[in-house]
C-alpha cells in the first residue's frame, strides 16, 4: 500500500460503519482483535477483513503489524482515527435526532458517575426522572473520574458526573452542579467529639481513613494538610464512603468523607463533625460530549439533577469553544 494521503482525498470511498467500528475498537481494545471481535459480536477474521478493506479503500496502512498482529497505529493512522471517531459520533447524532421525533418518550439514557455521586447524589433525580419517563431505560455506570470522562468521550455515556477530571478534556463540556464539603466521622465517645473546635492539628494526631487519590475531593484534603505543614497518617484509602465508614466503626482510624455520605439515621454508630472550615469546598460538575445531540429527556434529566442547568444554559455552554470559561454562565 502507499503510505500517502492522495488516495484518501481523491478516490471514491465506499467505506461502511462496520469498517469504521472495527478500526475504532481495535484502538480501544489495545490492538487485540480477539477482544474487538467480542465487542462487535463477530469473528476475528471478520474484523481483520473489515480493517484491511478500509485500508485498501483509503490507500494507506492504519496499523503497524507484526505478522498478523496489530501492534500500534501508523503515523497516518493516528491522524485518521480521530476522523473515524467523529464520523461515528456524527452517525450517532443522526440516529438520536431521528428518534427525537419518532420516539419522543422512549429511548436510553446512559449516565457515568463516581461512586459517591451514584450512591448519594443521583438517587432522587433518578427516581423523579423514572416517574416522568417510564419508557426510557436508564444505564448507570460507575468508575473513577478518569473513567467517567473516557466513557463520555467514547460515547458509552450521555452524561458524566464527578468532582475531578471532567474539566481537563477539550472534547467535554463540564458545567457546575453543586458545592459540597467534607465531614470527619468518628465513633461515639471519640476524643474529637469533646466539644472543642476541630483543627487540622488535632485531626493529624489520629490515623486517617479517606478517599484514594483522584476521588471525591481528595486533592483538597491533601492541600489542607500540606498548607498547614502537617503530614497525616493515612492508614487506609478507598473510593467508597461506605467502606471508609465500615473501617472507622472498626476503630482503625478517623474518617474523612463527603458530607453528603453521612446520614444520622443510617449511620447511628458514628458521629460527624463538619470540616468545611478546614478543607476547601468542592464543586461537582456534570459533563456532556462536545458536539453531541442530546434528546429532550436528557436535558430534562440534567435539570432534574441540577435545576440551574436548564436546557438554555446547557446549549449555551455547548456552543462555547474549548478552554472558554463556563462557570460564569
Amino acid at each position: 500500500m502507499r503510505a500517502g494521503f492522495g488516495p484518501f482525498f481523491c478516490q471514491s470511498v465506499s467505506m461502511n460503519f462496520q469498517q469504521l467500528r472495527s478500526v475504532r475498537e481495535a484502538v480501544r481494545c489495545g490492538f487485540n482483535l480477539t477482544e474487538v471481535a467480542k465487542v462487535l459480536h463477530t469473528s476475528q477474521p471478520g474484523v481483520s477483513r473489515q480493517i484491511r478493506e478500509l485500508e485498501e479503500e483509503l490507500g494507506v496502512d492504519l496499523f503497524v503489524r507484526a505478522g498478523k498482529r496489530l501492534t500500534s497505529l501508523t503515523e497516518v493512522g493516528a491522524l485518521i482515527v480521530p476522523i473515524v471517531e467523529s464520523m461515528l459520533n456524527g452517525a450517532d447524532n443522526l440516529r438520536r435526532a431521528g428518534e427525537e421525533f419518532t420516539k419522543q418518550a422512549n429511548g436510553r439514557l446512559s449516565i457515568a458517575a463516581t461512586h459517591s455521586q451514584a450512591r448519594y447524589a443521583l438517587p432522587g433525580a433518578v427516581r423523579d426522572f423514572r416517574q416522568r419517563y417510564p419508557q426510557v431505560t436508564l444505564n448507570l455506570h460507575q468508575g473513577s473520574p478518569k473513567q467517567v470522562a473516557e466513557m463520555l468521550i467514547s460515547g458509552e455515556a450521555d452524561i458524566g458526573i464527578a468532582t475531578e477530571a471532567l474539566t481537563r478534556y477539550d472534547n467535554l463540556v463540564a458545567l457546575p452542579c453543586y458545592r459540597w464539603t467534607h465531614s470527619v466521622i468518628v465513633p461515639p465517645g471519640h476524643p474529637l467529639v469533646d466539644g472543642q473546635p476541630l483543627t487540622l492539628e488535632r485531626l493529624a494526631q489520629f490515623p486517617i481513613i479517606t478517599y484514594g487519590a483522584g476521588y471525591t475531593g481528595r486533592i483538597h484534603i491533601d492541600e489542607a494538610f500540606e498548607q498547614a505543614g502537617l503530614t497525616p497518617d493515612l492508614v487506609l484509602t478507598a473510593m467508597d464512603a461506605d467502606v471508609i465508614k465500615t473501617y472507622v466503626e472498626l476503630g482503625l482510624g478517623v474518617g474523612i468523607v463527603a458530607s453528603i455520605a453521612f446520614d444520622e439515621e443510617r449511620d447511628r454508630n458514628l458521629r460527624a463533625i463538619d470540616a468545611g472550615k478546614l478543607i476547601a469546598i468542592n464543586l461537582t460538575k456534570l459533563a456532556v460530549r462536545r458536539g453531541s445531540f442530546l434528546r429532550s429527556y436528557v436535558y430534562d434529566f440534567i435539570a432534574t439533577f441540577a435545576p440551574t442547568l436548564t436546557r438554555e444554559v446547557v446549549q449555551k455552554a455547548m456552543a462555547t469553544s474549548p478552554g472558554e470559561r463556563i462557570d460564569a454562565l
